[in-house]
């Protein structure tokens, strides 16, 4: 894929439904969490983090996240629930709301604005 992670997380699928477990899966205890909903079409983030590591689950509709460590970058496609994103301290990232997105959150860290930094590496490139 890219030089990010992302984690396939273990989903059982019935015909009630599908249920999707998150246990012992993240490289970091939980400190945070929150989540996003009503950015339909917007574009949110625009900063990294000094120390803050996070994990990112579109679970519900679609979000496009960009990346980048400023030796790499990528933008990995979030849409189904199952699938983890790592955001590690330093990578700039972005998200873009599908239409009835919402972005689940979990971050190592309580919230700190001195631990935001909301210098790129460098211009993102126009979507």
């Amino acid at each position: 894929m890219s030089e990010f992670q992302s984690l396939d997380l273990q989903s059982i699928r019935e015909p009630r439904g599908e249920l999707t477990v998150m246990q012992d899966a993240l490289p970091f205890a939980v400190r945070r969490i929150y989540w996003v909903s009503g950015a339909d079409g917007e574009t949110r983030g625009r900063h990294r983090h000094h120390t803050t590591r996070q994990a990112l689950v579109a679970i519900a509709g679609c979000i496009d996240v960009y990346l980048n460590d400023g030796r790499h970058e990528a933008t990995v496609r979030l849409h189904a629930p199952s699938r983890c994103l790592l955001v590690e301290p330093e990578d700039w990232h972005t998200m873009r709301f599908g239409t009835g997105s919402v972005l689940l959150v979990m971050a190592s860290t309580v919230y700190d604005p001195s631990d935001y930094i909301t210098e790129p590496y460098r211009v993102e490139p126009r979507a």
